[in-house]
């Protein structure tokens, strides 16, 4: 999820590609490994991971096309299987008078089709490369506007059954010859060592992998909340945006002329910098790069980056309780408050998660009448419950971001049904997902304030 809006879509696989990634995402979710007490569960699925589609650039000047290398690999849901001897099968019969593939050596080629061998497949939670790489590029003759299409089935030896298939027919890549400007900017590694008020260098290049020149180079700058003082060029317009919707951040919108050849790079006219503010934590600096003169960008895939740059600083979350009284069938309205004492701010800026949520466990002898709009009804457990009053637990979502001094406030209703002296229920910060003995607040050096009570008569 990129929250910090570039003005260009978010690609997603439709059909029968769409169910398949929607359905290997519930699977991770079921069959990552036991815990403690629980037998293994024993399911997996192995799947294949291709690009969605890549452009073929034209030659440069009527020279041969270029060529791309398409990385794919497999990979399997289960940690708790070992998954050996994957066999991918790659159908390029769909790319005659398109492109042209040369095949790696992993790879046993026959007619139109070839198998690639893969020794091991790695699981979902391990870390994954591409264990295929394919050279492709446009077909003597083929022009710009041309499309074939790449299909993929794959087999493995593993899982609970012995052998493991990935879904039929679910997995393909797009490739389409283009002729154009293809801005790319090199990659640049993430920042994780800075500290409040330090200055840090972005070193951003921008080359164009394209056939054609590029007539002037637009860069759009989105600096997350924490970062500041990004540096000025007179080619850019400048803003600091924020609201309820979306976190503060600030924004540079750039047109710099010049005229950028295939195969030349370009650099800022003096480097980049930013800032870390008092208050940052996990910043982000998204970079977005066009051609300009209103020319198409042939590949937008690669002309994108969002750079992580970490703060070494923290943020510290707390949670306060309520004390109410009443006689019996009287409401009162009880009040649970998180606080972000700081220094630093958070915002989930990539996933648009909460970045917590307060849970109530409803005190004995009561029942909740009025529940506030953020908060969601469950059992004890933590299960679904299927009325919005009366249930015994709530657990309340925080927004995506809040800043270094934030409270946020959540009134229940709350009808005393019975009168039980010193009644308590417990008020807790938690994750977004999962509980917080798993996933802790690394960031939050005083634990002993995510704790509080609700305590009735």
């Amino acid at each position: 999820m990129r929250l910090f809006s570039t003005g260009r879509p978010v690609r997603l696989r439709t059909g029968a590609a769409a169910a398949a990634v929607a359905a290997g995402l519930l699977t991770a979710g079921l069959a990552g490994p036991a815990s403690a007490g629980e037998e293994p569960q024993q399911t997996d699925q192995l799947w294949i991971n291709p690009p969605y589609e890549q452009t073929l650039p034209l030659g440069v000047d009527g020279g041969p096309p270029q060529t791309r290398t398409l990385g794919v690999g497999l990979y399997h849901d289960n940690d708790n299987f070992t998954v050996t001897d994957g066999r991918l099968t790659v159908d390029i019969s769909g790319l005659a008078g398109v492109a042209e593939v040369t095949w790696p050596d992993t790879c046993a080629p026959s007619g139109t089709t070839a198998v690639c061998e893969i020794p091991v497949v790695p699981s979902i939670g391990a870390d994954y490369e591409d264990q295929v790489h394919l050279s492709v590029r446009a077909a003597d003759g083929a022009e710009a506007g041309a499309q074939g299409r790449i299909t993929y089935e794959a087999t493995a030896t593993g899982g609970p059954e012995g052998t493991l298939t990935a879904p039929h027919e679910s997995f393909d890549t797009t490739l389409t010859v283009g002729s154009g400007p293809d801005l790319a900017i090199e990659p640049v590694g993430a920042i994780e060592d800075g500290g409040p008020g330090d200055e840090r260098t972005i070193p951003l290049k921008i080359t164009n992998h394209g056939n054609e020149s590029a007539h002037g180079v637009g860069v759009k700058l989105y600096a997350s909340y924490g970062l500041t003082d990004l540096t000025r060029y007179d080619a850019c317009a400048y803003e600091t945006t924020g609201g309820t919707d979306y976190a503060p951040s600030n924004k540079a919108v750039c047109t710099f002329d010049r005229e950028l050849a295939p195969g030349e790079t370009f650099e800022l006219p003096e480097p980049l910098t930013v800032r870390l503010a008092p208050h940052a934590l996990a910043e982000r600096l998204d970079i977005d790069v066009e051609p300009g003169d209103g020319a198409q960008d042939i590949d937008s895939e690669n002309d994108y980056t969002a750079l992580p740059i970490r703060a070494e600083n923290t943020a510290d979350f707390s949670v306060t309780g309520d004390t109410v009284s009443g006689a019996a069938g009287e409401t009162a309205t009880a009040e649970l408050t998180f606080t972000n004492n700081g220094p630093g701010w958070l915002g989930n800026i990539g996933s648009g998660d909460p970045v917590a949520k307060v849970r109530l466990i409803v005190p004995q002898g009561t029942t909740v009448t009025g529940v506030p709009s953020d908060c969601s009804p469950r059992t004890l457990a933590g299960t679904y419950y299927p009325k919005r009053t009366g249930a015994p637990r709530y657990d309340c979502n925080l927004p995506y971001w809040v800043l270094e001094d934030t409270r946020h406030t959540f009134a229940f209703s709350l009808r005393v049904d019975t009168v039980v002296p010193g009644a308590t229920g417990a008020v807790t910060l938690q994750p977004a997902y999962g509980e917080l003995d798993d996933f802790p607040f690394t960031f939050d050096p005083d634990a002993t304030n995510n704790t509080a009570a609700l305590t009735v008569n």
